[in-house]
């Protein structure tokens, strides 16, 4: 049975374009610095594009001490711990121990992103004629690791290039999918209140470029050129001798056009990348909201030439920041989790992470704060799979559970979208979506006093307090919710 389900995952992750080797993955990552927001504060956004089985709860670490010599086991490795990590919230696929984003006690939040790269595509012939790099850390490990040992923007960056350099990145992160298939090199935007940094990192190496106002977007693609703030110190010898670059123009070096796969066709990040920056920068100075994040990261190209979808959302044409699952494969699943983190400087406020599961077309933002103590258990409950640490090319493919709050919304986004060409979904998505339109501009409104309440309780030192308010608050706002999407799915069954 178990290998029967394995040749299905592989079946469901046959490369979305023919002659292509390994699936097209997808995800989007966006930042506006406090000069550029309503709030004065950080506001960062990602979409996490994954399989359509690819459940991810929330989960909610607390900090630790560990003793001396103890040892973290990840998929592939075994790393040393650190003595203590710290608190962090953030979106965990079933069979991982990382995150596709999250946050820290300290207000550092990071989304990263699969790229296509030279040095990726020369791990793979490597591997294919037997002469396989070592395995090592996946770029959702390395984003939670940078969150429990990094209290900056900076420092989360500096954990994440170190643990890069030291263990490397080869080894598939797609449940199902080997190594050649299902693995890619990582890009990040690591930002707290004052900065944000992408940092992107190709094979053992890494390249960063620093942000202190404005706006600014990743992709699936390499994004910095020829200026940056820090690298691993032979980024550019590295590429030289390779052939990648020429030896005579290494003032003139150009990362991007340097280390990115153009055996990858370009088209497949490069459009969601300038989209992302196009709805950011259509805001004047200080207008960037988190509903108009939450409104970027649900773009199909509504208001573009494109006028959206020919058909309808769901029945997808080109590959979108809100991702769907198109039955010409080529889009290669959905939106997996979507979220926005609102990132304050100042100590009268605190960090919030805005998530919802699937994609955010049909999704329901729910305000989580890292300095709660507990998530109801639907929150992080996956689906009939359970929640593990496991290699990815030794993961099954999850399946629907009641008490998986993920699977409760992947259900909703299949009944609004009716069949795999969307016939539903005109009708029913407007519904749904003035519905969760509501209910967040509620949840917003009492997150704002719930908040204050945390705040003074902290001041006061009653922060076992604060987090039993801020975990009342987070279980009613489930509650609430569950009993709204009961009732779509009643009207929607009618």
């Amino acid at each position: 049975m178990r290998k029967a389900l394995m040749i299905l995952c592989a079946v469901l992750l046959i490369p979305v374009f023919v002659g292509m080797e390994r699936a097209i993955y997808a995800c989007d990552t966006m930042v506006a610095l406090p000069d550029a927001t309503t709030t004065g504060t950080t506001i960062l956004g990602k979409n996490s594009d994954r399989p359509i089985y690819d459940c991810q709860p929330l989960m909610i670490n607390p900090r630790a001490n560990h003793a001396s010599g103890e040892s973290l086991k990840l998929e592939y490795i075994e790393i040393p711990q650190i003595p203590v990590t710290y608190a962090t919230i953030g979106s965990s696929p079933y069979w991982c121990w990382g995150y596709e984003e999250g946050m820290n006690e300290f207000g550092v939040a990071i989304g990263n992103e699969a790229i296509f790269t030279k040095t990726f595509t020369s791990a793979a012939a490597a591997c294919k004629a037997g002469q396989a790099p070592a395995r090592g850390l996946l770029g959702m490990d390395l984003l939670r690791l940078g969150l429990e040992r990094g209290k900056t923007a900076r420092e989360a960056l500096e954990v994440i290039a170190n643990l890069v350099a030291k263990y490397g990145q080869w080894g598939s992160g797609v449940p199902c999918a080997g190594d050649v298939q299902g693995g890619y090199d990582n890009s990040y935007i690591i930002t707290d209140a004052k900065e944000a940094w992408v940092l992107e990192t190709v094979g053992k190496r890494w390249i960063a470029k620093r942000f202190t106002k404005g706006v600014t977007s990743i992709s699936n693609e390499p994004s910095i050129r020829c200026h940056w703030d820090l690298a691993s110190p032979d980024i550019i010898d590295y590429a030289v001798e390779q052939g990648w670059w020429p030896a005579d123009k290494k003032d003139s070096f150009d990362f991007a056009l340097a280390y990115i796969d153009f055996k990858t066709p370009l088209h497949l990040s490069h459009a969601r990348a300038m989209r992302s920056r196009e709805l950011l920068s259509q805001k004047k100075e200080a207008e960037v909201c988190p509903r108009w994040m939450m409104r970027t990261l649900r773009d199909h190209y509504d208001t573009t030439f494109l006028q959206g979808p020919y058909f309808n959302a769901a029945l997808p044409d080109f590959l979108s920041i809100c991702m769907h699952v198109s039955p010409a494969a080529f889009t290669w699943g959905n939106t997996a989790s979507s979220a926005v983190f609102i990132l304050p400087a100042s100590k009268d406020r605190l960090p919030v992470f805005w998530w919802t599961p699937c994609p955010p077309c049909t999704g329901l933002y729910l305000p989580f704060f890292v300095d709660g103590s507990k998530l109801p258990e639907i929150l992080s409950t996956a689906g009939k799979a359970g929640k593990s640490v496991t290699a990815p090319p030794e993961a099954i493919q999850d399946e629907f559970s009641s008490n998986s709050w993920w699977w409760q919304f992947r259900k909703l986004h299949d009944m609004v979208r009716g069949d795999e060409i969307g016939t539903k979904y005109n009708e029913r998505q407007p519904m749904v979506r003035a519905t969760f339109d509501t209910l967040e501009k509620k949840f917003a409104a009492e997150a704002w006093k719930v908040e204050q309440k945390a705040v003074a309780l902290k001041k006061a030192g009653k922060a076992n307090e604060a987090a039993a308010v801020l975990d009342e608050f987070m279980a009613k706002c489930v509650e609430e919710s569950l009993a709204t999407i009961k009732d779509l799915k009643a009207k929607m069954a009618d």
